[in-house]
């Protein structure tokens, strides 16, 4: 059931942990939108040179390569792509530079349906 105003929109969701992946495409299922999800950022980075997006979510915290650097990676190929960071730790990220490069929004964990809509109609403009 999409939120009234919603636009459908193609996300991809990147988290090395599979109930987190799932549970963000639930929500964003809930609304309409198209999502494909990678537990990587190298399998991120696969998806996301073979189509396009109109928005990424991305986990900080994941073993080869943080959410922060997976995020300046996608801006090379795609400067205006918005990007979402997800993480626990939020309130430290957002005090830091060096923590938000290529980063449009932080989002803490844990985030609800609501929080992820305000997040959406922030970056992606209504058309």
């Amino acid at each position: 059931m999409a939120s009234p105003g919603m636009v459908s929109r193609r996300i991809l969701v990147v988290d090395d942990d599979a109930l987190v992946a799932d549970s963000v495409r639930r929500m964003l299922l809930f609304d309409g939108h198209q999502v494909e999800t990678a537990r990587s950022a190298e399998e991120a980075l696969a998806i996301f040179s073979k189509q396009p997006f109109d928005l990424t979510l991305v986990d900080y915290e994941m073993p080869t390569m943080k959410g922060d650097e997976l995020a300046a990676e996608i801006k090379r190929f795609a400067p205006t792509q918005p990007v979402v960071m997800f993480t626990g730790y939020a309130e430290a990220v957002r005090a830091t530079d060096t923590g938000a490069k290529g980063i449009d929004l932080v989002l803490g964990k844990p985030f609800d349906l609501e929080e992820l809509r305000r997040a959406l109609a922030m970056l992606l403009p209504a058309s």
